[in-house]
């Protein structure tokens, strides 16, 4: 029941029970709570609604007098607002959710977090809770995915080496058909690329000139990308989320997904409550939730569909337990993270980057 009804939302044909969802033109959606409202939790989070639906209904489900605000950003749109928030002391958000987990980390760091234990914190890997502040709830291998219409079984690239010698021996095949983010406007491409650069320092260079020979195309974020993608318009798109790729795989089956076999970023989507948070109360039962074994099967099943104690989605072109293969490289959640936002780095390392890749 689960996997059909995430399914069908992440199709497009989400079905709406009536009054059950208010649109908020421009900022995301309301839920009026199923019973009789004592509550309103208010949600900031630079993630797919529609990948968080079938959670923010099933919490319903569990507590039915709360009415939740889900207001959704841009990750970079989403820092700026805490930072300022944080400042002033009058965040109106009661937990933000991010990919840019970095991002969060910078906000801890900078005493704009509520810490917050519970059995279910507990049980978080220690890679992904830093000091009780930032959680990871989600497990997200970062994906190549490829049309199979116009990439070839032989072309089907299996690793970030395998990708640089296909671009350098079919470059007229390729050029302009490469897809990926524009770091300067995505915080999670930043975060990615930043990642990438500390895998495999050389061949990332040489890929990365690779790239720029290829005229990548480059948009904002994942499903510009794989926007792209369905349409046609590129054959391949490079540093994708796995929940959003297999989100477009089960609407699109030209779609096809690659973990990469030398080395696949993880992704923890971080989960952080404001220091100056109106309903903390609520927005740590949130966490709670989205923590909870309950919270993690609706995650799997229904929205992020990959986790560390599974084997990959159906369909999924990798090794069947990605944790037991050794080729999985979670983004630890801590004080390395600060790295990633200092801010001299960050100029230097986007300024060289588009110097390689540009705009296009």
């Amino acid at each position: 029941m689960i996997r059909h009804f995430g399914t069908l939302a992440l199709a497009g044909l989400v079905f709406l029970l009536p009054g059950l969802a208010v649109a908020l033109e421009g900022q995301g959606e309301t839920f009026p709570a199923p019973g009789r409202e004592t509550g309103r939790l208010t949600i900031h989070a630079a993630t797919d609604l529609d990948a968080m639906r079938p959670l923010l209904r099933d919490f319903q489900a569990v507590y039915p007098d709360i009415t939740i605000e889900f207001v959704d950003y841009v990750t970079n749109d989403l820092f700026r607002e805490a930072q300022a928030a944080c400042e002033t002391g009058s965040s109106r958000a009661d937990i933000l959710l991010s990919s840019s987990v970095d991002q969060l980390v910078r906000l801890a760091n900078d005493g704009c977090a509520r810490p917050h234990a519970s059995p279910e914190t507990a049980a978080v890997p220690d890679w992904a809770n830093w000091r009780d502040e930032v959680f990871g709830f989600t497990f997200e291998p970062i994906v190549f995915v490829y049309d199979r219409r116009t990439v070839p079984p032989q072309d089907v690239p299996r690793s970030h080496e395998a990708l640089l010698d296909l671009l350098r021996s079919k470059p007229d095949d390729y050029r302009g058909r490469i897809g990926t983010y524009d770091i300067q406007a995505s915080g999670i491409g930043y975060l990615l690329a930043f990642y990438d650069s500390r895998q495999a320092p050389t061949a990332n260079g040489r890929l990365l000139e690779t790239l720029s020979r290829a005229q990548t195309v480059i948009r904002c974020c994942n499903n510009e990308v794989l926007g792209e993608l369905a349409a046609g318009r590129i054959s391949i798109a490079y540093n994708v989320l796995g929940s959003y790729a297999y989100a477009a795989a089960l609407a699109n089956p030209d779609l096809r997904i690659v973990l990469p076999r030398d080395y696949a970023l993880i992704l923890s989507r971080g989960a952080l409550i404001p220091a100056s948070a109106p309903n903390a109360g609520l927005g740590k039962r949130f966490l709670n939730y989205l923590l909870s074994s309950r919270g993690r099967q609706v995650a799997r099943e229904a929205s992020f569909f990959f986790a560390e104690d599974a084997p990959l989605p159906p369909g999924v072109d990798g090794p069947e337990r990605l944790m037991d293969s050794g080729i999985g490289r979670p983004i630890r959640i801590g004080p390395s993270l600060l790295a990633a936002q200092d801010e001299v780095q960050r100029r230097t390392f986007i300024a060289d980057w588009r110097k390689h890749i540009g705009t296009r």
